[in-house]
């Protein structure tokens, strides 16, 4: 799944929702979570329940309550017959809370003759000040597609503003965002950035976009559709990048015992193949 730009949408305004699926983005975050009151959170499943089926689009997401929440279970309940592509677990504590996810959605599917492990799962594992001594989800479950940074959340744990001026993080925030990026490498997952909460100030977005690709990010959340197509253009690699990338990916495969080979004067290392593998996924 390609996860450039995930555009948000409250499950219960059927007007943003359906704005939302007719946007660019590659993915379509619907919201039971923070932009559903809890008086709404029963109305909102039943519109899932409703939508989901007949949608029609590829990539749409769900992000249900956190586990632990008295949601969590009957949003899972509502939503998986639907066959979303994939469950957004919002304040993940670590590796355990993806276990359970996966055991329960294990089950949902069988009731609902889903193929096992069909719908994935993108986690926000940066929320709370303790999930950050959690920060290894190698040896996750396999539907686990993506780990994703929350600044505000974890801005208000912490008592801290989430950007400072000109956009810069508190140094907890800092920290939290750059162990982060560790994390997802290490465990070979998508890494997505956290949203950008003015979508009238251009000029911050874009600085926060450029920082986002230079720091190693793989995509964006966006809280609004005029935020996507700039988010996307800054996560689609160039020409001259895919053309580096094929030939990576070309040169391996006709030397595949290789770990170190030379293209047009210049060392290539293997591990450079999994930056050229991740470049054409981004620009197919």
């Amino acid at each position: 799944m390609k996860l450039r730009s995930l555009l948000f949408a409250p499950a219960d305004q059927p007007r943003k929702v359906t704005k939302a699926l007719e946007s660019s983005a590659d993915a379509v975050v619907l919201d039971l979570e923070d932009a559903v009151g809890p008086g709404n959170k029963e109305v909102a499943r039943q519109a899932l329940a409703s939508v989901l089926p007949v949608q029609g689009r590829d990539g749409v997401i769900v992000r249900i309550n956190a586990r632990g929440s008295q949601w969590y279970l009957d949003d899972l309940a509502a939503v998986v017959p639907g066959r979303p592509a994939a469950i957004m677990l919002p304040k993940c504590t670590g590796i355990a809370d993806l276990v359970a996810l996966d055991h329960h959605l294990e089950a949902l599917e069988a009731s609902a003759g889903l193929p096992h492990g069909g719908i994935g799962v993108l986690a926000l594992v940066t929320e709370t000040a303790g999930s950050l001594h959690h920060l290894d989800y190698r040896g996750a479950p396999a539907r686990l597609r993506a780990l994703c940074f929350g600044a505000e959340d974890l801005s208000a744990e912490l008592n801290v503003l989430p950007r400072g001026e000109g956009g810069v993080y508190p140094a907890p925030v800092a920290h939290a965002r750059a162990a982060l990026l560790i994390a997802a490498a290490a465990a070979g997952l998508q890494v997505l950035d956290t949203p950008f909460p003015d979508p009238r100030d251009e000029t911050g977005l874009m600085r926060e976009i450029r920082h986002a690709v230079r720091d190693g990010f793989s995509g964006k959340l966006c809280i609004h559709p005029a935020q996507v197509e700039a988010v996307n253009t800054a996560f689609m690699p160039d020409e001259a990048q895919i053309a580096w990338a094929r030939s990576v990916r070309a040169a391996f495969a006709s030397a595949p015992d290789a770990g170190v080979i030379s293209i047009e004067g210049k060392m290539v290392e293997r591990m450079h193949l999994r930056m050229a593998e991740r470049i054409l996924a981004l620009g197919a």
